[in-house]
């Protein structure tokens, strides 16, 4: 679980700054679950220059609460998540000095989406929140204030992690978090653990990963349904899938909303992570030629509002993005900033022409060569 922050303060020295206005979206990786939003009344003067750029003035205040009565609930909608602001490091330590201040150490996990956007979107020209907003197309309001910029956030969230084939921050959520608690009563055949497993697992097309008891990777699997087939995965009688369930602690997943994009994440994810139960592909793939060598290719996205769009260009596989804006699809620059890059390889080129030939793509764009 994460908490997506953004924090507004005073200006002023370091460390003596007061916080004006908090936001925080409590995101389980999908969507946001619950929210928390308020001015704050910092009880010091604000800077002009924070007034010129975020509009909060000392009257809007002063009707605010101040920190000390907000604390708790900001205890409680962030326990057990990981931190995520872009600059992290400004707002959480904003959040543990104002709570320095109260008697109380505040400790939780952070994700810098700045860190983030650096190492998964790469050149861009600027890191800034609203000009790499504006560089992928994420539609930006209030900006400068707390709401307006972590709802930019949750949206800059979402990009990174389906752009993450690593999953670094897929395995930091899950050490970060309470594990699975193993009992050894079996329920018709089933652990306990397994039954909470198998509960935390959507009935949604996509991509899930079982996790040792150090978070990492142990196994990657992709479904129409993940709950069957992570259902199917625990009753197998295999003497490779025995060992395997001894070594399950916990279960992520991430939904694909198109099964091609399932099918093409997990073959590419198992050859960058390497988890030790999956056994390697020993099949023949033939060479594959596109009638087409420029189109955007629209599949089903996540959500009904949503699409995946697959990149073709000069006949090669450039990757895949989601997208929720027609503007996005109108400017092909754009849905190139927002590409998660996947390789031109012989899978990937036999699994998008089956898509193709059996006409599943739910419309195809062609586009004009450079």
């Amino acid at each position: 679980m994460y908490a997506i922050v953004d924090i507004e303060t005073t200006g002023g020295k370091f460390n003596e700054e007061g916080m004006t206005e908090i936001a925080i979206h409590k995101f389980d990786g999908k969507k946001v679950v619950d929210k928390f939003i308020t001015l704050v009344n910092p009880e010091i003067p604000i800077q002009p220059f924070v007034v010129q750029l975020t509009g909060i003035n000392d009257k809007m205040l002063v009707k605010a609460p101040k920190f000390h009565e907000i604390a708790k609930q900001i205890i409680q909608i962030t326990e057990g998540c990981i931190i995520v602001a872009h600059n992290a490091n400004f707002d959480y330590r904003i959040l543990r000095n104002e709570f320095r201040r109260l008697g109380y150490k505040y400790t939780r996990d952070t994700l810098c989406t700045v860190e983030l956007s650096r190492k998964l979107i790469p050149e861009q020209e600027s890191y800034s929140l609203g000009k790499l907003c504006r560089s992928l197309g994420i539609p930006m309001s209030d900006r400068h204030r707390a709401n307006g910029d972590a709802v930019a956030t949750v949206k800059l969230f979402k990009m990174l992690l389906n752009k993450d084939v690593e999953k670094f921050i897929i395995k930091a959520n899950i050490k970060s978090e309470g594990k699975v608690k193993a009992i050894n009563t079996p329920t018709n055949g089933i652990s306990d653990k397994f039954v909470k497993i198998l509960e935390k697992s959507p009935r949604k097309t996509g991509v899930f990963y079982l996790h040792n008891q150090k978070g990492d990777i142990i196994y990657i699997g992709k479904n129409r349904n993940i709950r069957n087939g992570v259902n199917q995965l625990l009753l197998r009688t295999s003497k490779r899938a025995k060992t395997l369930h001894k070594q399950i602690d916990d279960i992520s997943f991430e939904e694909t909303g198109s099964l091609l994009i399932a099918n093409i994440k997990s073959n590419e994810e198992v050859a960058v992570n390497k988890p030790y139960f999956n056994a390697p592909k020993r099949i023949h793939i033939p060479t594959t030629v596109f009638n087409t060598e420029n189109a955007l290719l629209i599949d089903l996205g996540r959500n009904t509002a949503e699409k995946s769009v697959f990149l073709l260009q000069n006949g090669q596989v450039k990757g895949f993005a989601y997208i929720e804006l027609a503007h996005q699809i109108n400017h092909v620059s754009i849905v190139e900033n927002i590409l998660s890059p996947i390789d031109n390889n012989l899978y990937n080129r036999h699994e998008i022409k089956k898509f193709m030939d059996s006409g599943k793509f739910k419309k195809i764009i062609r586009i004009e060569a450079e």
